[in-house]
Parts: C-alpha cells; structure tokens; sequence
C-alpha cells in the first residue's frame, strides 16, 4: 500500500491518450499501432535471420518470399487467436451478454495465449503448403515473437490496463482507473521479461550458440522463457477482475495456462538436443 514516507516517490502515470491520431471519422489507436510496430519489425528480423548462412546447419528452410507470404498468416493468427482466446479464457459471460464486445479490440482483450494458438495453427498450415519444415518455422517465429510482446506490452501500459497489484515500491504508479492507490507497473516488468530480456536470451542462443541448427530448440527456450515470465509477473499483476484467484488467493488464469507451456517448452529443448543437427 501507499505511505506518506513514499508518496512523493511514486512514479507519475502519463496519462497518453490511447488514440494516437485520427483520419477523419477513424481512430487510430496506440494499441493498434504496436500490433502494426511488432509484427514488421519481426518480420524485417526473421529475413535477417534466413538471410545468415551461418546460422543454419544447411540451407535456410524458407525462402524471402515464403517469408514475405507468411506475414499475413502470421497476423490473421495473431489477431484472431488472441481475440478469440481472451473472450474463452477472459470475458466470456461479458461477451454473451454484449456480443459486440467480441469485435472492440481497440478497447484492448488479447489473450497471449490464444495468440499463440492462432499463430501455431497458421504455421503449421503454411508450413505445410509450401513444404517447410515445421520446426524451423516455428524457430523463426519463436525467436522474433518477444519484439511483439514488447510492444504489445507498452501499449498496454498506455492504455492503462493490466496493472499490477498494490504497492509501496517507489517505481510504483497510481493508475486513474485502478483507484487512488499505487500499483506494480507489471505491464512494464512483462516487457522487460517477455521483450527485452527473451528477445535476448534467444538472439545469444541463436548467434553465438548456433541454436538454429537444431531445429526446436529455439522454439523450446521461447516457450518455456515465456512461461516462467509470466508465471514471475503474474505474483505481481492483478488478476483480471472477472476472474480473480482460482486457487489459494495466489493462483491465477495466467498462471494455469503458463504451467503447461513450460512443460511442452521443456519437452521441446530436450527434444532438440538429443536430435541430430538440422533433423525436424
């Protein structure tokens, strides 16, 4: 909580208006932007990274095209998996009672977690068709996903949204829709965890230990690098009001779905080192 001793060292919110600009009767909001920043920019570093010889065991399993193509499968993914996933997982009684709700993402509601089953399911369906080997697709994704998170984070903070529970830390912020009292900005902590620190950790897995040239170790160290994140963040964010505890006044919805994906992101990192080289 809030004491006098701390108050004057609380970290000012900056209010930003959550619509960046407007074009006529459109509003173009922050939240979308950063979908918009994160996937170009993860795509410009996916081509970085079929375009190194080095860091493949042969020759890079997708073409620039191929690449250029999947972006848009990529997006339909994204959008639709996390928009989908945070109404299941989230906001279902709200969005039945107001199914116009379903479709007011500018309003925020995405679920990583459906995200990320949107976006495997587009991957696995593009890899398919054009003859890419599953593993390295996920590889490429896996190693840019963490530069969406991060934006995908900052907007959130931006919007005001997701806070974290109270606190007295002197980084601590009063957001004007969570109450007069000041919280964890656990937005920010997410993208320094899932962005920063993840994006990291994978680009030194990939160029200094050559982690692309077994094929799922990349997506492994994501997977479970993500899991434990959230798990860290989610003792310090709020739960989502709807849902609040599910068990013990400590366990949450963020942390039920993390818990398997550590388990499949573990499965996947042995699974890579006992594999030859370049094998799927």
């Amino acid at each position: 909580m809030t004491t006098i001793a701390n108050l004057f060292a609380i970290m000012p919110y900056p209010e930003i208006d959550p619509i960046a600009f407007s074009i006529g009767p459109v509003a173009v909001h922050w939240y979308g932007i950063a979908y918009v920043v994160g996937i170009l920019l993860g795509w410009f570093y996916a081509r970085r990274l079929i375009e190194t010889p080095r860091l493949w065991a042969g020759q890079a399993p997708a073409t620039r095209v191929q690449l250029d193509d999947f972006l848009v499968w990529a997006a339909v993914g994204i959008i639709l998996g996390g928009r989908i996933g945070y109404i299941l997982f989230y906001d279902f009684p709200n969005v039945a009672a107001d199914p116009l709700r379903a479709i007011q993402v500018w309003n925020g509601g995405m679920s990583f977690h459906g995200g990320f089953a949107g976006t495997t399911l587009a991957m696995i369906l593009f890899a398919r068709r054009n003859s890419i080997p599953i593993w390295s697709l996920f590889d490429i994704v896996a190693a840019v996903v963490p530069i969406g998170l991060f934006f995908g984070r900052i907007a959130n903070f931006v919007n005001g949204e997701l806070w974290g529970r109270l606190s007295d830390a002197p980084w601590a912020v009063i957001f004007p829709e969570a109450g007069p009292f000041a919280r964890h900005p656990s937005q920010l902590y997410e993208a320094g965890l899932e962005g920063i620190v993840l994006l990291a950790v994978l680009a030194v897995a990939i160029y200094r230990f050559g982690a692309l040239k077994r094929p799922g170790l990349v997506t492994g160290l994501f997977v479970a690098g993500y899991a434990l994140s959230r798990i860290t963040v989610e003792f310090f964010r709020e739960p989502d009001p709807q849902l609040g505890y599910l068990f013990g006044g400590w366990l949450t919805m963020g942390m039920l779905l993390s818990l398997p994906m550590l388990l499949v992101g573990l499965w996947a990192i042995f699974r890579a080192r006992a594999a030859h080289p370049a094998s799927a």
